[in-house]
């Protein structure tokens, strides 16, 4: 029965290693797009960059969730977190189309800006992952 239980180890480590390497490319590329330096700030105790980085992580992570789920393999789990990836990038864009100062302002620590631009990624996630049905 354990055996039974464990067949599955494989596809699941495959999987888990997948989404944690297309985690750390996320965060990769979208804090050097970012023109505030998001680690720096969280490192220098800035709880305004830390909500907006870690909502936009949650933003891409629950596409990345709905791909992994229905994903046909790994290749195409890869494929639609290249599109989430993209999703977040645009959403980064968009959101600065009102607060054109948003990163500077992040950067300050101010909090409204930081929850405007990480919420705007979760909403963007959700309704990505929800279009993720294929």
């Amino acid at each position: 029965m354990i055996l039974q239980s464990l067949a599955g180890l494989p596809a699941f480590l495959v999987y888990f290693c997948t989404g944690l390497i297309a985690i750390v490319a996320y965060l990769f590329v979208y804090t050097r797009i970012t023109p505030h330096d998001e680690f720096q700030l969280i490192r220098d105790n800035e709880p305004a960059a830390a909500i907006a980085l870690g909502l936009s992580l949650l933003g891409f992570v629950a596409p990345l969730v709905s791909a992994i789920a229905h994903s046909a393999n790994v290749l195409d789990c890869l494929i639609w977190a290249g599109i989430a990836l993209i999703v977040q990038i645009i959403v980064l864009f968009l959101v600065r189309v009102p607060v054109p100062n948003l990163s500077a302002r992040i950067a300050a620590g101010e909090l409204a800006p930081a929850i405007w631009l990480g919420l705007s990624s979760l909403a963007a996630g959700l309704l990505n992952a929800a279009c993720m049905i294929y």
